[in-house]
C-alpha cells in the first residue's frame, strides 16, 4: 500500500512538518547510535469530538473528526522480535513479542499500549516483527484530543505497513486500539477517539455492532467557511478522575440491565419514559439522566450530520450548543462532583457564550470533568476569543486547529 505525501496529509503545513520529521531523524540517530538507515514514516493525528457525547461505550453514534496535530514516528524494521519505542521526552519502551500477556503493573504506561496492539494484532490473525521508533507528538495530553487513542493507532499503523503490507483496514487497527486501551492498558474507553483517529475527516460512527461499526464519511471544508476550530485547554488535572469516566458507562449500563439488556441501544427511550419510577428508584436519578442524554444524542448526531453536509451552519451550530447543554445538565460530565471547587470547564464555556452570542457554538469536549472545551468561531472574532481564553487559562492555551481529512497513514520517505 502507498504512503501519502506530506501535502496529502498535512497541506498548507508540509514544509514545517518535513522540518519536524527531519529533527525526528535527528532524535532516533541520536538515540540508538545510527547514522542513518532504511527509515520508514508514520503518523496518526489526534480527535475532535463533534457530536455524540459518551455514547460510543452503549453502541451509540457519533460525529467526530480527525484534527491536524499528530503524533510522528520515524521506524526501522529490526529482526529481533522486540519493539522498541523511545518518545520524545520520555523513557524509552521495549516489548518482547514473545511476552505478550497482560501486565498489572504496566496499566496507565505506554508499554502497556505498545504490548497490547501487538497482542491485538496476532489475536486477529494478523503479523507482527519488531521495530524501532522515535516518536514526537504534538497532540495535547489530558485535552480531549485523545493523545493516548493517536499513540495506539500509530503502533498499529505502524505494524501494518511494516509486516502487512499496510492492508489492515483503518477500523481494525481501532479496534485493535480500544483492545489494547481496555485490556492492557487499563482504561474502560469507547471506540470512537481511536476510530476517529484511524479514519480521519469528519465522520459519522454508528456503533450498533462494534465488530463491525457503519462509518460514514462527510465532505466538509472548514477551513473555507469562515470558522476555525478551538480548543481551549482549562489546565484542569485529570489525576484522579478515572472514577468519575468509568461511572458514565457504568451508570447507563445499569439502566440496560434493568430491562435485562446489555447497553443503551438495545432499550427505546420510550421504555425508560414509560417505567421512570422503577428505573428511578432501581438506578437512581442521575443514570437515568445519562440515560436520556444518551438517547438525545443519538437522535442528534444524524441530524448534525445532515446539517453539516448540507452547508447549513447555522443549523450545525444550534445543535452542537444543544449537545453541549445536554453535556452540562443530563450527563454532568462539565466538573467532578468529588472536586465542586475545580470548575474551570464551565468558566471557559461562560466565556466562549458571551463572546460568541448566536455566532458559532460551544460546547465541553472529550470526556469532560476537566481539560478542554470545543468551540467554532467566526474569525473575525478569533482574537478576541483567543484573548479572552488566554487571559484565563494562560498564554497558549487556546489552540486553533484543522480537520484532517486522513487518519494513520504511512508517509513517503521522498517528500
Amino acid at each position: 500500500m502507498a504512503g501519502y505525501s506530506l501535502k496529502e496529509i498535512y497541506g498548507e503545513a508540509a514544509q514545517a512538518q518535513a522540518k519536524r520529521f527531519a529533527k525526528a531523524i535527528e532524535g532516533y540517530c541520536d538515540f540508538f547510535g545510527e547514522k542513518g538507515g532504511d527509515f520508514r514514516f508514520f503518523s496518526a493525528p489526534g480527535r475532535s469530538e463533534v457530536g455524540g457525547n459518551h455514547t460510543d461505550h452503549n453502541n451509540g453514534l457519533v460525529l467526530a473528526a480527525g484534527v491536524s496535530l499528530d503524533v510522528i514516528a520515524v521506524v526501522k524494521q529490526t529482526d529481533d522480535g522486540i519493539i522498541t519505542v523511545k518518545s520524545e521526552g520520555y523513557d524509552a519502551d521495549s516489548v518482547t513479542l514473545t511476552q505478550l500477556d497482560v501486565n498489572k503493573d504496566e496499566y496507565n504506561t505506554s508499554a502497556a499500549l505498545i504490548r497490547g496492539v501487538a497482542a491485538g494484532f496476532l489475536k486477529n490473525g494478523l503479523k507482527v516483527g519488531g521495530f524501532r521508533a522515535y516518536t514526537t507528538s504534538n497532540v495535547l495530553k489530558g485535552s480531549g484530543l485523545s493523545s493516548s487513542a493517536a499513540f495506539e493507532v500509530l503502533i498499529g499503523t505502524i505494524l501494518s505497513g511494516l509486516y502487512n503490507a499496510g492492508s489492515v483496514s483503518p477500523v481494525k487497527i481501532a479496534q485493535i486500539a480500544q483492545f489494547a486501551e481496555n485490556e492492557y492498558f487499563g482504561k474502560p474507553s469507547g471506540l470512537m477517539d481511536q476510530m476517529a483517529s484511524s479514519v480521519g475527516g469528519f465522520i459519522t460512527i454508528d456503533f450498533k455492532d462494534t465488530a463491525a461499526p457503519v462509518i460514514n464519511e462527510i465532505q466538509f471544508d472548514l477551513a473555507k467557511s469562515g470558522y476555525s476550530l478551538c480548543i481551549v485547554d482549562t489546565k484542569g488535572s485529570h489525576a484522579d478522575l478515572t472514577p468519575e469516566y468509568a461511572a458514565i458507562p457504568k451508570e447507563m449500563k445499569s439502566v440496560a440491565e434493568f430491562f435485562g439488556k446489555r447497553v443503551l441501544r438495545e432499550i427505546t427511550k420510550e421504555q425508560l419514559i414509560e417505567n421512570l419510577s422503577k428505573v428511578r428508584a432501581a438506578c437512581g436519578d442521575r443514570a437515568l439522566l445519562r440515560a436520556f442524554h444518551y438517547f438525545d444524542e443519538n437522535e442528534r448526531v444524524p441530524r448534525l450530520a445532515k446539517a453539516l453536509s448540507e452547508g447549513d451552519l447555522n443549523e450545525f451550530f444550534r445543535l452542537i450548543k444543544q449537545s453541549g447543554a445536554s453535556s452540562y445538565k443530563y450527563l454532568q460530565n462539565i466538573y467532578a462532583s468529588s472536586q465542586p471547587s475545580q470548575q474551570g470547564l464551565s468558566v471557559a464555556l461562560y466565556l466562549a457564550e458571551n463572546i460568541l452570542g448566536d455566532d458559532g457554538a460551544y460546547r465541553v469536549h472529550g470526556g469532560g470533568f476537566a481539560g478542554t472545551i470545543q468551540a467554532f468561531v467566526p474569525n473575525n472574532k478569533l482574537d478576541s476569543f483567543t484573548a479572552a481564553m488566554e487571559n484565563a487559562f494562560g498564554k497558549g492555551s487556546c489552540y486553533v486547529l484543522s480537520v484532517r481529512p486522513i487518519g494513520g497513514a504511512e508517509i513517503e520517505r521522498d517528500t
